[in-house]
């Protein structure tokens, strides 16, 4: 009876572990790789992939697809996959066209700020002459996008691993009370812009009660007073007046979910899906105050990511906050060493081209720049006599500037940019090219090695720049300087959180964040403030305050029309019954930067939303200052000025010309009817006529 009772037992608990535990996969693609070539001789290839806390690396895996050249020697080119900065595997290539790798992951896998750091280094051979396959353009190999982790998932130490700092990541929406008050709204749109820093895809916002059940982690907001008691009775610690509070709720939930594997049929990867039960977690991380005044100092403390990424723990009240002290780093930000945009050491050795590649933004600098010079500072070995040696200097894929190497080992350069050459994100890459004298290059292929100086190369921003028009080139830089104050319509509040989300997070997306605009209702703001004030403001078209923007390029007081140039196409209009936004950007009173953005249509919420990314993306001209954006990702860009032909106010013409651009094809269609009975009618006349004459 004891056995059958220890066997029982014994099921019982691996039943229990197996709900515990569930096997997810996920795709380079679903993370945001595409196939991603690896070109040369040797090269190499980096992931980096957030590892949550629920995640178990210990009995997860790795598996890797690639795609050789068709080109290459198999036997003599080499993959070698490096985890967590040592070496996992190493292997010749296969003639397959499609080849695999699998392997077991464990906690050592992962680093100490929690990614799991994935390189693939190649070593490639075509001809066995290193001298000529060097510049061959059929060296190469690809890591194939349907590459995948299998990813244990365990609720063992979920209660002892999940914390305030970390769960960011796994919140997937943000709650509000149902008619918000400016503090809800300020603190959606913190709380959406820290899920973005924290890398989050498709945030959604709800107001309270509306969000479906398959949402079991997310951020609710708002004062202590106006959670829902349900919710309120998960608080185990309660904020005094003039308290702010950060709490997380833990908890799990029992679900029958859908599970995906990749099974191989025919070199290629098809989905199978299953039913299984699992246990999922399921927080809520309460962001609220004892009063209004200590719910803005946790609003406030969303702003600092130092205080947030070391709260280690399920609460944290805050006494105090404050913006001041964010400012650390130089306000002026004209001068940017390659460190400070991400740039990080990079030892270069070998032959050929020895590339390194950074990002940056025209946002990091305090001010729209109209010229950056580029000083690129490297150590390199010194070229011996009849060494050739080549430093390339690329910007968006364009080369810029090429400096020539010598036996000093040193080099110095730089190349200053004009704004038509930069872009609002832009990619500089360095490349550092080396031959050896007499094209014997056997001898040299470690001997050439080069290293750029990430702290004294730097880009300086030379001019500021300045129009007579602002536009959205300019954005989000023009609202650097001055105080910026977000105003919405009361009757809109319900809608806007998630495009004030998105507004939050472009005006901080730089290396010194430290925009912290003032929330304001439309009928609240002076008009003084007006003139003192840059203005981002989220409206309906009857607002009143649109009376106030005089220089705006678009108007709501009458009904217009947009076309588009080339096809003469309405794509807008005030009445549209589509879910439309449109932003507009000009220069208000003072020369204060103004930004509108309204909204049409049943679907007001994405409408807003959509509007305020279009004008954050990269776009390709100068001079845009009107964008128009529907719910279904269509965008249009366009330069409106006083006598611009795209744009058409419609009652300002009298009646007869509005009839006769309504009619006119029926109109003109019925003359040519008409005309044409007449030429038969007479045309019939006088074949009857000649009839009668020849008779």
């Amino acid at each position: 009876m004891n056995r059958i009772l220890s066997f029982l037992a014994l099921v019982f608990l691996l039943n229990t572990a197996a709900l515990a535990q569930t096997m997810n996969t996920l795709t380079f693609k679903a993370m945001g790789y595409e196939d991603d070539a690896i070109v040369g001789q040797s090269g190499s290839s980096a992931y980096y992939i957030k590892v949550g806390p629920e995640v178990q690396l210990t009995g997860s895996k790795l598996t890797l697809f690639f795609q050789p050249s068709q080109a290459l020697i198999p036997q003599l080119s080499y993959i070698n996959v490096i985890i967590n900065d040592k070496a996992a595997y190493s292997s010749r290539l296969t003639k397959d066209s499609i080849q695999s790798v699998t392997l077991n992951l464990s906690a050592a896998d992962l680093s100490s700020d929690k990614f799991l750091k994935i390189q693939v280094k190649t070593a490639l051979v075509i001809t066995e002459d290193k001298c000529k396959d060097l510049d061959n353009p059929a060296m190469w190999l690809k890591v194939k996008n349907f590459s995948f982790l299998s990813l244990v998932k365990s609720n063992a130490n979920f209660y002892n691993n999940v914390n305030i700092s970390n769960s960011f990541e796994s919140m997937k929406a943000i709650v509000y009370p149902s008619n918000p008050t400016l503090h809800d709204l300020k603190a959606v749109a913190w709380a959406y812009s820290r899920l973005k820093k924290a890398d989050v895809k498709n945030i959604v916002v709800y107001e309270n009660g509306k969000q479906p059940d398959s949402i079991r982690s997310y951020i609710m907001v708002g004062n202590i007073s106006h959670l829902p008691a349900d919710k309120r009775a998960l608080l185990k610690i309660t904020p005094q007046p003039s308290q702010g509070l950060f709490y997380l709720s833990k908890s799990t939930a029992n679900i029958i979910d859908t599970v995906i594997h990749l099974v191989r049929v025919k070199d290629q990867l098809v989905a199978v899906k299953a039913v299984a039960p699992a246990t999922v977690p399921a927080e809520i991380l309460f962001i609220t105050g004892g009063d209004d005044a200590g719910y803005e100092k946790t609003i406030t403390s969303l702003g600092n990511m130092n205080i947030l990424n070391s709260t280690f723990g399920d609460y944290l009240l805050v006494t105090q906050a404050e913006n001041a002290f964010f400012k650390t780093v130089d306000e002026n930000r004209s001068h940017l060493s390659i460190r400070q945009i991400g740039g990080t050491t990079n030892f270069m050795s070998g032959i050929g081209n020895l590339k390194s590649t950074y990002n940056f933004k025209n946002s990091d600098f305090s001010f729209t720049p109209k010229e950056v010079e580029i000083r690129i500072i490297a150590n390199y070995s010194s070229l011996a006599q009849g060494d050739r040696g080549y430093l390339n200097i690329y910007l968006n894929g364009m080369l810029i500037n090429t400096e020539k190497l010598d036996a000093s080992g040193k080099v110095n350069t730089s190349v200053t940019i004009n704004r038509y050459q930069h872009h609002k994100y832009n990619t500089l890459v360095t490349e550092f090219r080396f031959y050896s004298s007499g094209g014997n290059c056997q001898a040299s292929f470690n001997g050439f090695f080069a290293e750029v100086d990430v702290d004294k190369s730097y880009l300086e921003s030379k001019n500021p720049f300045i129009t007579n028009d602002l536009s959205f080139y300019q954005y989000p830089e023009a609202f650097n300087s001055g105080t910026t104050r977000i105003v919405v319509s009361r009757k809109y509040a319900n809608y806007a959180g998630a495009a004030m989300g998105e507004i939050i997070y472009e005006l901080n997306n730089n290396i010194n964040a430290n925009n912290f605009p003032e929330f304001m209702y439309s009928d609240q703001i002076d008009k003084n403030e007006l003139k003192k004030s840059n203005i981002i403001a989220l409206l309906s078209h009857d607002d009143d305050l649109m009376n106030n923007f005089t220089d705006a390029p678009i108007k709501f007081n009458k009904e217009f029309r947009l076309y588009n140039n080339e096809h003469n196409k309405i794509v807008y209009s005030l009445s549209d019954s589509v879910s439309n936004g449109l932003a507009q950007i000009f220069y208000g009173r003072s020369n204060t930067a103004v930004l509108v953005l309204t909204a049409t249509g049943k679907n007001l919420a994405n409408a807003f939303l959509a509007a305020s990314k279009s004008i954050t993306e990269q776009l390709s001209t100068l001079s845009s200052n009107v964008a128009i954006s529907d719910v279904n990702n269509n965008k249009y860009l366009f330069n409106i000025s006083k006598s611009s032909e795209n744009l058409e106010y419609v009652d300002t013409k009298s009646v007869l010309t509005r009839f006769w651009e309504t009619y006119n094809l029926y109109i003109l269609l019925g003359l040519l009817v008409l005309i044409l009975l007449s030429f038969l009618y007479i045309r019939a006349k006088v074949q009857k006529s000649q009839d009668l004459f020849n008779e």
